[in-house]
């Protein structure tokens, strides 16, 4: 798939009404005053006859989105041929119909009643795809473009700048975000991305994912599921997401605002190409 450099696939959508809404309340001065708030909606996922879960969601692309849960919760392999997605607003329903039986519902056959579902066969799966993944060192970043990604990111118009209260993911390639997703909760935009892909045969090698979300063992988790060496966050780290990372060779960016960020893991693959004088150091710091 060739990619315009200059121009998202897919971007934030801040001025579509089924995403916001304005709101009347008032200030620190008791002044009336009108805000806008993002919308959530349940969003009830089904595999096959299986359902498997309600989400809380804004509501756009559940297609990506279904796709991306249950590819990221290993509910459907990549192999796994996929003949139909039916969502019907009114309902709040999607359905991913697959030509063959998933191992999901195989599984699901296996527990006994009283297990509930297979959700921790499930995690015991994704944890030994993460402890067999060792990224190779064949992908590089430089301080220049991931400042430069950071750059364009915080100035792309989106609903967090518009409402707040959301989220929102980056598939990206060198410093050129191509994917900008957005939703209530982190996970969610990140199955959209993860979804896109598989839909669109995107290959994860040489992407960077950049998220606005804590780099949590969950979050390292998926991308790892994803294929994907090189993750950044404007937040900080977890313990376990970081020992996860290391494990995989995943290059582990947090904290990265402006023309700052600190790297716990994967760090052979950053070239240090922009250096802050001593002046910038001094006044940011």
């Amino acid at each position: 798939m060739i990619m315009d450099p200059n121009k998202l696939l897919i971007a934030p959508n801040p001025k579509d009404p089924k995403l916001a809404k304005p709101v009347v309340g008032r200030d620190q001065n008791g002044k009336e005053i009108s805000t806008k708030v993002t919308i959530e909606r349940p969003l009830t996922l089904y595999l096959n006859s299986q359902e498997i879960v309600t989400m809380m969601t804004i509501g756009d692309y559940p297609e990506y989105l279904a796709i991306g849960y249950l590819l990221n919760q290993n509910m459907l392999y990549p192999e796994d041929k996929i003949i139909s997605i039916d969502y019907d607003q009114d309902l709040a329903v999607v359905v991913v119909r697959t030509h063959n039986e998933t191992n999901f519902e195989d599984k699901l056959r296996k527990k006994t009643l009283t297990s509930g579902c297979a959700q921790g066969t499930i995690f015991g799966d994704l944890m030994e795809h993460v402890e067999k993944t060792r990224f190779a060192y064949n992908t590089s970043i430089s301080t220049s473009v991931i400042f430069s990604l950071l750059n364009k990111i915080n100035t792309t118009p989106s609903l967090y700048l518009e409402s707040g209260a959301i989220h929102g993911c980056v598939l990206a390639e060198t410093d050129h975000p191509i994917v900008y997703m957005e939703d209530v909760g982190r996970h969610n935009a990140v199955d959209k991305i993860a979804g896109y892909m598989r839909q669109e045969n995107i290959e994860p090698k040489d992407k960077i994912f950049y998220t606005t979300g804590r780099l949590t063992s969950e979050m390292i988790i998926k991308t790892i599921h994803m294929g994907i060496p090189i993750l950044i966050s404007r937040s900080g780290f977890t313990e376990w997401g970081v020992s996860l990372a290391r494990k995989a060779n995943l290059t582990l960016i947090g904290r990265a605002k402006g023309k700052r960020f600190i790297a716990l893991s994967g760090e052979n693959r950053i070239i240090y190409d922009t250096a802050l004088d001593l002046n910038e150091k001094n006044n940011k710091s």
